[in-house]
């Protein structure tokens, strides 16, 4: 294994082939129904909703395709360099949200990708959400797929700009810290 970067077309590659994997494993179904179920459980306050009226029930079949080529890209890199680090390659905000709400259901997960022989990447304290047009990740991705779709894949200034806004909205009703604490008291 390399402990260099292997070229985006090397990662467009191995990613496509651990996707396609995943896709045909005999428990896909059942992670997917499992991950989109989730989502009555998704609250975070500057993740999904950065995304231009955000829609739970329109997006979330999407954003789970996103979230799959998310984490096939960083299998892929993984699996070419053997190396956790920079396996962890820049994510946009949204679909990083995502790959969260696949990764709650662990064994699910831990057993499709046992069976389809890729490493499962993501550790939130090395996670790397400042995903650019023109990055490593969007080579990658736009050699295995295509060009990601804009609606998700936002860039890292575009999400600061947005989380700046729905950081003033909340706060107008009382929710401060971009929806991390409120002063709010529910009279008995």
């Amino acid at each position: 294994m390399s402990t260099s970067m292997p070229t985006p077309a090397q990662v467009a590659h191995r990613a496509t082939e651990v996707l396609d994997a995943i896709l045909a494993d005999e428990e896909f179904a059942v992670f997917e129904a499992a991950t989109l179920e989730y989502s009555s459980d998704w609250q975070c306050f500057t993740g999904f909703p950065v995304i231009e009226r955000w829609n739970l029930d329109c997006d979330k079949g999407p954003l789970f395709t996103e979230g799959l080529r998310a984490l096939a890209l960083k299998a892929a890199v993984a699996d070419l360099t053997g190396d956790e680090r920079l396996a962890e390659v820049l994510v946009a905000v949204p679909v990083d949200e995502m790959t969260h709400a696949m990764i709650a259901q662990p064994q699910l997960f831990a057993r499709i990708a046992a069976r389809t022989g890729f490493q499962l990447i993501h550790q939130t304290d090395q996670e790397h959400t400042d995903y650019t047009e023109g990055d490593f990740t969007h080579r990658a991705y736009r050699l295995a797929w295509g060009e990601p779709p804009a609606r998700y894949w936002l860039p890292k200034d575009e999400v600061d700009r947005r989380v700046g806004i729905l950081t003033e909205r909340y706060a107008s009703i009382g929710m401060d810290r971009a929806g991390r604490e409120h002063a709010i008291d529910f009279p008995a």
